[in-house]
């Protein structure tokens, strides 16, 4: 049998990941470079310019060489935040999310939130927002293809994809989201699932926990869209809450993990 290629028999590190995450989010980048034009790109460069200050910042800070994982993080940014929003508010936001959200625990991995929920949290909570997002099909194909991308390569669990499917088919079944909301599913529901919620970092690690952690952030994103949040809305603060929640999720299923196996040695 043919060995793999190198790079994909390597171990992963923070690097691999930050590769494999940017390839996924060219692809939705481009979709919503293409529907705003100029707009859009001034936006880009001016995350990627902040991202890059505040990681050489931090690293001079820390005598240490400087991670890129904020690149990503400004690329996911950038993808979600509405066309309408100042520059100076989405630099502000972001500047927010990747200090507080990540740097400041120490990098990338460190943390147990997604920086780019923060930024987006941030933005949501300071300015007046007009987050009407796109609903074309492009931009929904572009982002379901980098999903698919981090599923593939074991980024994005397959486990957490399914548990909030089904917890969002099973409560909108119950309690329609708004009429405001665009069809399902739309490109801001699929980047919130794949970028946002489905950050590993963020989210659950324990198999079981995935399940449990997807179903909670499928029902608390149907329970902020009936509490009047718009679609944007309602998935950056499901992500945000199901990720404080992550690290209790997983206790607990190592917690019933050892009892399990504490019996069965009782037993033997």
């Amino acid at each position: 049998m043919t060995p793999p290629p190198p790079f994909l028999s390597r171990p992963w590190d923070g690097n691999r990941l930050t590769l494999v995450t940017l390839l996924a989010i060219l692809a939705p980048l481009t979709a919503s470079i293409v529907a705003h034009g100029f707009a859009r790109l001034a936006a880009l460069a001016l995350a990627l310019v902040l991202a890059a200050l505040w990681h050489l910042a931090f690293a001079k800070l820390r005598k240490r060489p400087p991670e890129w994982g904020g690149i990503v993080t400004a690329m996911i940014f950038v993808t979600l935040v509405p066309a309408t929003v100042l520059l100076w508010q989405q630099g502000v936001a972001l500047s927010f999310g990747l200090v507080m959200g990540e740097l400041i625990f120490g990098g990338r991995g460190r943390g147990f939130l997604s920086p780019a929920a923060v930024s987006l949290a941030f933005l949501l909570f300071s300015f007046p927002v007009d987050a009407a997002q796109p609903t074309d099909t492009a931009s929904a194909l572009a982002a379901l293809a980098g999903g698919v991308l981090l599923v593939i390569a074991g980024i994005l669990s397959w486990r957490l994809v399914i548990g909030f499917s089904v917890a969002v088919a099973a409560c909108a079944s119950q309690w329609p989201v708004p009429t405001i909301w665009p069809s399902w599913p739309s490109a801001t529901l699929i980047l919130g699932l794949v970028f946002l919620i489905g950050d590993p970092v963020a989210a659950a690690c324990t198999n079981a926990g995935r399940w449990l952690y997807g179903f909670l952030a499928g029902g608390l994103l149907v329970l902020l869209a009936h509490a009047g949040g718009d679609i944007l809305s309602s998935v950056v603060f499901a992500a945000l809450l199901a990720a404080i929640f992550a690290p209790l999720i997983d206790q607990g299923v190592i917690w019933a993990n050892i009892r399990r196996r504490a019996r069965r040695l009782r037993n033997v």
